[in-house]
């Protein structure tokens, strides 16, 4: 069990959390510290210590899933939304609240270790249903990119300098500077200004174009 990337679950669906525990039992790479159907008593747990909190996106106890969200994510864990249906504003409010990525509940195990995986490490778990509810976003505050500005905030909010960014783009560092001016300037009109790097970097984050 060495190594293994501790996780805890937060449904109110106490089948699903019984054959959770039952799942994860058969991987050496995750070790589940709780099982529970709200926030409130993951935060009154030991799993409030986990690495990796599975949140399901709607909870019968009437919660906002964005301030649950947030309520996890300022309690340490990093947060990976699970649910039986894909809700796209309701996804879309989640990760833009600090989830760290999204999957159904029709994935399997493999998938669900390699997602949690991702997160543990910092990154983000991307799926299709992800990917589906982003494009199909039309809140007023998320600005539309155009192809190529949405590729070069992709490279420069990995860490990349600007001209890291330019070569690999197949720009030029003016090129480069141009579009992510761009950028800003349509987060400034949306409301969200993104003044230097690292807040461009929050805003790819929040807007699911993280790497």
């Amino acid at each position: 069990m060495t190594g293994a990337v501790t996780v805890a679950a937060v449904d109110d669906d106490r089948m699903l959390l019984d054959g959770l525990r039952s799942w994860l039992a058969g991987t050496d790479r995750l070790r589940l510290l709780a099982a529970v159907p709200t926030v409130a008593d993951l935060l009154a747990g030991p799993g409030r210590t986990a690495e990796v909190v599975l949140l399901d996106l709607l909870l019968r106890d009437g919660s906002v899933p964005e301030d649950n969200v947030r309520r996890v994510r300022a309690a340490g864990p990093r947060v990976l939304v699970i649910s039986t249906v894909a809700d796209r504003p309701r996804i879309v409010s989640a990760v833009a609240a600090g989830a760290d990525g999204y999957l159904t509940k029709d994935h399997d195990l493999p998938t669900l270790v390699e997602a949690v995986a991702a997160v543990a490490a910092g990154g983000t778990a991307h799926s299709p249903e992800l990917a589906f509810a982003w494009v199909h976003d039309t809140a007023a505050d998320r600005p539309r990119l155009a192809p190529r500005e949405l590729e070069v905030l992709r490279y420069y909010a990995s860490g990349l300098t600007l001209k890291a960014t330019a070569r690999r783009a197949g720009i030029s560092p003016n090129t480069a500077k141009f579009y992510l001016d761009r950028v800003k300037e349509k987060y400034r009109e949306a409301g969200r200004p993104a003044y230097t790097k690292i807040d461009l970097a929050h805003r790819a984050r929040e807007d699911g174009h993280a790497p």
